[in-house]
């Protein structure tokens, strides 16, 4: 049964899997758009999240916790210096996925994820 479980495996070992979201959270942040899988960008969604929320917070125990977590300082400066002030007035919903069509190689769905203006 799968009473509670939030995360998705993606078919991955753990620290593979933390690895690469990472990175991919990472690069949103840099790039501030990003496409991937579905089951991925539902993810990475979860965790820009959550650092996007950090960086509002601001204070040098939340940098700390974002740097352990983003794998370069630029996107941590960027994090919490432009990301912070954009977002400030907002309430959650940094983020936005739109859905793509299934991907020629495997027919996998595919999704677009940005950071919202």
């Amino acid at each position: 049964m799968r009473h509670r479980l939030s995360r998705r495996k993606l078919n991955r070992p753990t620290a593979h899997r933390m690895l690469m979201l990472r990175g991919m959270v990472t690069a949103l942040i840099t790039n501030e758009t990003m496409r991937t899988t579905e089951a991925k960008a539902r993810e990475v969604r979860r965790l820009t999240e959550k650092m996007v929320t950090l960086g509002k917070k601001g204070s040098l125990h939340h940098r700390r916790q974002a740097a352990s977590m983003l794998m370069d300082d630029d996107a941590v400066r960027k994090l919490f210096a432009e990301l912070a002030e954009r977002y400030a007035e907002r309430n959650g919903g940094y983020t936005r996925l739109y859905k793509l069509g299934p991907r020629q190689g495997d027919a996998a769905a595919m999704a677009i994820v940005e950071l919202v203006d």
